[in-house]
Parts: C-alpha cells; structure tokens; sequence
C-alpha cells in the first residue's frame, strides 16, 4: 500500500492529468459558429437550395446563401431565400428569436414583408423540428456570421392551401445522450438533412412516411429551376435496406461514397437534387452514424 505522501502526490498528478485533458478539449471544442458552418454547409445543404448557380451548376463564388432555386408545384411558386445578413433583402433584421420560429415553424416574423406568412411547403421545417438545443442555436450563430449580400427574392404565390410535412422522428424529438449511439446519431443526421422528404413517396401533395426510404419521387427542371442548364432530372431512388430494390446489399463504402460522391454502386454519376458536394464535407463518424441508421430501414420493395 503506498503510504500518505505517495497517495496525495498520486491523486496530484491524476488531477494535473485530468485538468490538461480538459483544457485540451477545450482547446479543440468546436465554437457555435463553427459547429453552425459544419452543420449549414454539409448534412443541412442549405446552400443547395439557397446559393445561386452558374448555367454549369456551380456556386457563383462570393453569393453564397443569397438565394438560389425557384419550384413550381400545383400548390405554390417560390424561390429559395436569401439567407445572408443583409438587411434588406435578407435576414439581418430578423431577430435569433425569429430565424429559429422560421427553422422549426416555418413561419416568418411578425415585422417586415410577409409578415407571419408561412415558408413554403419545401422548407422542412417538420424536420428541422428535431434540432437539439445547441444545433439550432448554432445554425443561427453561423447565420449571422456570414457575408450579407443584396440579393432580393421574388415573393411566394401560394395557389392551395400548403402545410409543412411532420416527420415521425422529428416529432419524438432526440436528446443529447442519444448521440452516442450511432443509429440513433445516424437518425438525427438523416432527420435534420430531410433525406426522407425526397426518398419517401409522395402522393396527391403528402409524403407517405409508411413507406419510408421507398424512393420513387420524380424531380425536374419543370418542378425545380437553378440547379444548371443541361439537368434533365432525377427520380430519388429506395434508401431501405431492401437487398435488391434498395441498399441491402450494398457495402458500408459503397454507401458511403454515393452519399459524399455522388457515385453509385455500378459507377454511375448520381444526379441533383442530391447534395453530394455538401455531404463530401461530412465527418467519417457522421457518414458511418448515417450508414449505421441506413441499415435499420425496413425493407420495402
């Protein structure tokens, strides 16, 4: 047994360890704003729906989040959003308050144009629902934080009455201690990047959450403008673990890379509105969660 010198220098050191590791972390911590850019810029891909884009398709440099796609459906036309600071074609008068009644409500502020008029139905609001306390508040930090740019939008037309899609996940909700567990982190990630909205079928303007992950949604240049001149269109194909329709026998990898490259299995090149420039920026912890979660899909055919 060591003796009482010994044991307090002992439990000395062990502090002195436990304090340098601490400070480390906190070294290393990610900022709001940080955790807000990772988040905004990879599973979130706000910007592919509000950065604009060259005829090519790519980000015009210097423009990001300054308003991008315009979509058409039988029920409303819209474009997507400035979302830079700028005062007045942006959100820089919108209070922290309001950009997170706009995320998770999808309902502008009470001031200003359209004063508590809805977003349209393609903000996923539903979704955006889910966001943990501190993911929220950094979406919103990173907001504010980057290069406001005048850019204004054209009004909504709303033809039908619209509402936001609520999402099962999302309306359970997710804590914290869930995020240690990669299927449930994989949820998440899948919940707040709305994967499902495009990957579950959709009929009569209501996606049907009973077949989640099926695919089969259709997606052109006659429903969705700005992504570039020569996309013809894609149709969002069975994410379920299904092992001939869907991902059931595809290897962790193969996933992986069509979610980051835009690649599937056989070696085809996947095509927008699937964000794979944005997802490339994911962590490898985040796309394994997301792969993960993939795999507990019900299989559907």
């Amino acid at each position: 047994m060591a003796n009482a010198p010994q044991a307090v220098l002992a439990r000395i050191r062990f502090a002195a360890l436990a304090l340098a590791s601490v400070v480390a972390c906190a070294a290393t911590a990610e900022t709001p704003v940080e955790r807000g850019a990772y988040l905004v810029n990879s599973i979130l891909a706000c910007g592919n729906c509000h950065s604009p884009r060259t005829p090519e398709g790519q980000p015009v440099a210097g423009r990001e989040l300054s308003g991008g796609v315009f979509i058409r459906t039988p029920a409303f036309e819209a474009a997507a959003s400035n979302i830079t600071p700028d005062r007045e074609t942006g959100i820089g008068s919108w209070s922290d308050a309001d950009l997170r009644r706009a995320l998770i409500e999808g309902v502008r502020p009470g001031h200003g144009r359209l004063a508590n008029v809805p977003l349209a139905p393609v903000m996923p609001a539903g979704f955006f629902k889910a966001f943990l306390p501190r993911d929220l508040d950094a979406v919103v930090a990173y907001l504010r934080s980057v290069k406001p740019v005048r850019n204004a939008s054209p009004a909504p037309v709303y033809k039908l009455a619209s509402r936001h899609d609520t999402y099962p996940d999302a309306d359970a909700g997710f804590t914290e201690a869930q995020m240690q567990d990669p299927v449930r982190r994989g949820a998440y990630l899948v919940t707040i990047g709305h994967c499902m909205e495009c990957h579950s079928p959709r009929e009569k303007g209501v996606t049907d959450y009973g077949r989640l992950g099926r695919g089969g949604r259709e997606f052109g240049p006659a429903l969705v403008q700005g992504f570039s001149s020569s996309w013809k269109g894609s149709v969002a194909r069975n994410i379920t673990s299904h092992p001939l329709a869907g991902l059931g026998a595809w290897s962790d990898a193969q996933i992986k890379r069509a979610i980051a490259k835009g690649i599937s299995r056989d070696g085809r090149v996947l095509e927008p509105p699937m964000a794979f420039g944005y997802y490339d920026r994911m962590s490898e912890r985040d796309l394994d969660a997301i792969v993960a979660y993939l795999r507990t899909v019900p299989p559907l055919e």
